[in-house]
């Protein structure tokens, strides 16, 4: 016996309840670091990561009061008007509650990814890099909206988003953003992993756990949007319980970075003998060179951005020789310099 449709949607209702629920614990948190951080360093919160976590919170509260509202619907006000009872409520595409929950998490979506794509921009500092994913997210906008505009219009009765011309866009929608996710990890792990090997040799310290608190994010995302085409190509209603539990999920990843870094940074703080994790955030790379004398400098990342905090080396390569020195000067200070910047990727 599979899973009918008025099950799942008690099922996902449950569990994106419950997830819900720790995505604003989470925020919380997040909010709380921000906070922490900005008194640290003396400095104002930062506003851009403070509208990201409320905008991501707003879509995940959205979603979850339209499907309670949606279960509500389906079992209690039109369980004995809705023709063929809470299974056929549940199954069509263009019941309004349906509608809605998937605008919201659209919206949410292209969020998320831009975020992500945002902190690749940073990483690289290159907007070829960032080409090719841009035209991704442009169209997972477009597939999302056609989503919502293909389900809105299906006659009543017609079938399930399975049997109807909604299904094409959210096949093409789901891999379309996973895609996106996969693309843009392996390219700021891969930036930050080879970033790793050549300051190696010059510091101890390791920015490998940068990695994994980013490759963490991306593999979460990654296997509940993996496990939600593979319940829509093989026509499960699983696929509703895992699309209800996308959505707060999609926060989760956003928060878990910025509290794992968040964390690390205050026990480094309250730890001096511990200088690891600081060197996680130090990275830089030199290029050119002037009349054969190249000035290679090592730059800390700008700290107002991210709950982040670091030391910073410069690096002279004059005639030969190496030598460190504290930096800290300012950005106008660091002329022919390349910069790595792992603040907004974290």
């Amino acid at each position: 016996m599979g899973l009918t449709l008025d099950l799942s949607a008690v099922i996902s209702t449950t569990l994106e309840g419950i997830l819900y629920g720790f995505s604003v614990f989470m925020f919380g948190v997040t909010m709380y670091i921000l906070k922490v951080n900005a008194r640290r360093l003396d400095s104002g919160v930062n506003l851009k990561m403070v509208a990201m976590s409320c905008l991501l919170l707003v879509c995940s509260t959205a979603h979850m009061i339209i499907d309670i509202v949606r279960t509500c619907r389906g079992f209690v006000s039109e369980r004995d008007t809705f023709p063929g009872g809470p299974v056929a409520f549940f199954a069509q595409p263009s019941e309004s509650t349906f509608v809605a929950k998937n605008a919201v998490y659209t919206v949410q979506t292209v969020l998320g990814d831009g975020i992500l794509i945002y902190r690749c921009y940073v990483v690289w500092q290159s907007w070829l890099i960032i080409a090719f994913p841009l035209l991704l997210l442009v169209w997972i906008a477009v597939a999302g909206i056609l989503c919502v505009h293909s389900a809105a219009v299906v006659p009543h009765g017609a079938g399930t988003v399975f049997l109807t011309d909604v299904g094409r866009w959210i096949t093409a929608f789901y891999s379309s953003t996973l895609a996106t996710n996969l693309i843009v990890t392996i390219l700021l792990g891969y930036k930050i992993w080879t970033t790793n090997r050549r300051v190696a040799k010059l510091r101890q310290g390791s920015l490998l756990p940068v990695v994994r608190v980013i490759a963490d994010a991306g593999i979460l995302y990654s296997v509940i949007l993996t496990a939600a085409l593979a319940c829509f190509v093989q026509k499960s209603n699983g696929q509703y319980l895992v699309l209800d539990m996308v959505t707060p999920i999609i926060s989760i990843t956003f928060y878990m970075v910025i509290i794992r870094v968040g964390l690390a940074d205050s026990h480094r703080s309250t730890d001096p003998g511990s200088s690891s994790y600081a060197h996680q955030h130090t990275m830089g790379q030199g290029i050119g060179s002037r009349g054969g004398a190249a000035d290679t400098r090592g730059q800390a990342v700008a700290m107002n951005r991210l709950p982040v905090k670091v030391h910073v080396t410069k690096v002279y390569e004059t005639d030969g020789s190496t030598t460190f020195d504290n930096d800290t000067g300012s950005d106008t200070d660091r002329k022919g310099t390349s910069v790595l910047d792992v603040s907004h990727a974290v």
